[in-house]
């Protein structure tokens, strides 16, 4: 089985989020991983650090904010596509649309590179990019990643 389908549940795709800044898209990625159970605020804290260590904005529209979250027991993925571009410092410039967020459990090094590793060369894909932003609905968005 594919590892990202089998991280990516339908109840965690959100399609045209409303956010105007960076700290809020942060804020309603760690309101879609709270509704699997984990504390938001929590989530948002370890978001918010990984970002001050610099942009999880890749380019080409898509941030990836990822942190390790203690007491996390597996990998989670959600995926928020924007309906506005907001500034997420990526190194082209370029406003974000497509945000990937991932949590890992705090000591899966190896899991959260290859993880990301895996994300990242998905996502470099214009096809896998354009399905995603012209999917309908979750299930559309989350079939993208099978691409």
């Amino acid at each position: 089985m594919d590892l990202l389908a089998s991280l990516i549940a339908t109840a965690q795709v959100r399609l045209d989020v409303d956010a105007s800044s960076k700290k809020r898209v942060l804020e309603k990625v760690a309101e879609a991983f709270a509704e699997q159970g984990c504390d938001a605020g929590k989530l948002f804290a370890a978001l918010i650090e990984r970002e001050r260590l610099g942009s999880t904005g890749l380019g080409e529209g898509i941030a990836i904010p990822h942190a390790r979250v203690p007491g996390l027991t597996e990998p989670r993925i959600a995926i928020l596509r924007l309906a506005q571009p907001v500034d997420f410092d990526a190194v082209d410039n370029q406003p974000v649309t497509i945000v990937v967020a991932l949590l890992v459990p705090e000591q899966a090094t190896e899991t959260h590179l290859e993880i990301l590793s895996e994300l990242a060369e998905r996502l470099s894909r214009p096809e896998v990019r354009e399905a995603i932003l012209s999917a309908e609905t979750p299930e559309a968005l989350r079939a993208a990643f099978r691409a």
